[in-house]
């Protein structure tokens, strides 16, 4: 189907427009993979001083194996471009719902803003090439506006823009993996950071986060449920699919890393080199021809990231405006194009204030903005998927349809107690995670946002049961919600 065959009517989303790879394209593009490798990876090696990031992959990527079973059979229960949200007020009542959307707009922006303090080291060797030397902040302030032009257009034009990136990204992690693959250190190809024992060791919890934070948006799919040819089979596919090739992408590519300098040596070299580190191994091994390449990509897999969470952060937006849970005009929708349009505004006008604010006080864009904002949005998606998995059960416990045993009830407490575990790890080693002293206000206190973000949430779902019933009846319902309320709170804010 066409972009312009495809506008669908005002105030909603375009259906019809997305198949199983395009969806795949926004969700692997949202945890850029390469980012991960070159960013995340090596300050998480350097921040927490632990070496089994490869396991931990592989430890979560089955974790969220198992949770994607329930979570794809909600899916064909309930169509909504907030997907958490939905899930968690169809399972655990509609003020719980509102919290998980609150927490849930918070992580995603966290996650999308936080980009922004990488993109200034990515795009330093590029420019390098040129003799243009720019602060971070103008590089941001660029790709900022460029993300905010995209969020406006066909959600397939942003599609076609994140398959070209991602098939680069993730053909240059696997030629630079190879290589290190192929000159190991001391001529050894050890697989200590392969080792299970790892998952048992004091700070697991740091680890299983980073982990965490590489799979994140493999969730998205449901995120554009409305907008696929075959919502079922979409994101069934497209979930599993998602899972596997990230945890195998990621796992292979830290333990080629760790392969190539030795485990014992892998966290100084990341603390030494930070996101140069892979880009020095690939120079060493394979020529200077492929580290120009990955730099580049580096960058647009960074871009690529900041398009695909601004598209998840701005349906959020949408899905609860649209409801009018949040003001009505984050329900509005683009005539042309049917993208959310202040949804995507909004989370532009964000962006902008959290690099000016950051630029202006002289923070660390790549430690406070970039790696806290991504472990504080990660925090933030691990609990909505531990809170998510226990809906799924409660769901299917008073409303069995049509699932199997092993999708409605052994799977989803499967995933209760396997992502409420790793939730409790994560929490219990933040400060680990953030590097920070264990009695660091931050250590607390980020944590504290969000559960106060989460209260304040189910307290507006309740003041909305009261003061506008007609809202509160249709919270979770998706684009029903508008036909439920039969124009009684109209178009208004």
């Amino acid at each position: 189907m066409s972009s312009k065959a495809a506008v669908a009517a005002p105030g909603r989303l375009a259906s019809g427009q997305l198949g199983v790879p395009t969806v795949m394209f926004f969700v692997l593009s949202a945890a850029t993979p390469l980012t991960v490798v070159a960013g995340v990876v090596t300050n998480g090696w350097a921040v927490t001083g632990l070496a089994g990031i490869p396991i931990a992959f592989l430890a979560v990527g089955a974790v969220l194996m198992i949770f994607s079973i329930g979570y794809v059979a909600m899916a064909r229960q309930v169509a909504n471009a907030g997907a958490f949200y939905a899930y968690v007020a169809r399972g655990l009542g509609r003020p719980a719902g509102v919290g998980a959307s609150w927490v849930a707009l918070a992580a995603y922006n966290s996650l999308q803003v936080g980009l922004y303090g990488a993109i200034g080291a990515a795009a330093v060797p590029v420019l390098r090439w040129v003799e243009i030397d720019l602060p971070w902040w103008t590089v941001a302030l660029v790709a900022c506006a460029v993300v905010g032009v995209l969020g406006q257009l066909h959600v397939d034009v942003n599609g076609k823009v994140l398959a070209v990136l991602l098939a680069l990204e993730v053909a240059v992690i696997l030629v630079y993996s190879v290589g290190s693959l192929t000159h190991p250190a001391g001529d050894v190809v050890t697989v200590e950071t392969l080792d299970p024992a790892s998952l048992f060791a004091p700070g697991v919890g740091a680890l299983l986060s980073i982990a965490v934070l590489g799979f994140v948006g493999f969730e998205a799919t449901v995120v554009f449920s409305e907008e696929t040819r075959d919502p079922h089979r979409t994101v069934r596919i497209a979930t599993y699919l998602s899972v596997a090739l990230l945890g195998g992408v990621y796992a292979l590519a830290s333990w080629a890393m760790s392969v190539a300098t030795g485990p014992d040596h892998i966290v100084d070299q990341s603390r030494a080199l930070s996101t140069e580190l892979i880009f020095r191994l690939a120079g060493s091994h394979l020529g200077m021809t492929i580290v120009h390449i990955g730099q580049a990509l580096f960058l647009t897999s960074v871009i690529a990231a900041m398009i695909a969470f601004h598209n998840t952060s701005a349906r959020y937006a949408y899905a609860l405006g649209r409801e009018r849970v949040l003001p009505a005009f984050l329900g509005r929708t683009s005539a042309r194009t049917s993208a959310p349009k202040y949804g995507s505004l909004v989370q532009t006008v964000v962006g902008f204030l959290v690099i000016i604010t950051f630029a202006v006080a002289g923070w660390d864009p790549l430690v406070h903005l970039f790696y806290w904002g991504g472990a504080l949005g990660a925090l933030g998606v691990l609990a909505l998927i531990a809170t998510t998995s226990v809906a799924i059960v409660v769901f299917f416990a008073s409303s069995p349809r049509d699932e199997p045993v092993w999708r409605r009830v052994v799977a989803p407490t499967l995933a209760v107690l396997a992502t409420g575990t790793v939730f409790g790890l994560a929490l219990g080693n933040f400060d680990i995670l953030l590097g920070v002293d264990p009695d660091s206000p931050w250590r607390w206190g980020l944590p504290a946002a969000l559960g106060g973000l989460a209260i304040a949430g189910i307290a507006w779902g309740f003041v909305l049961r009261r003061i506008r019933p007609k809202v509160y009846a249709t919270i979770g319902f998706g684009a029903r919600s508008i036909a439920a309320r039969s124009g009684v709170e109209g178009a208004r804010p």
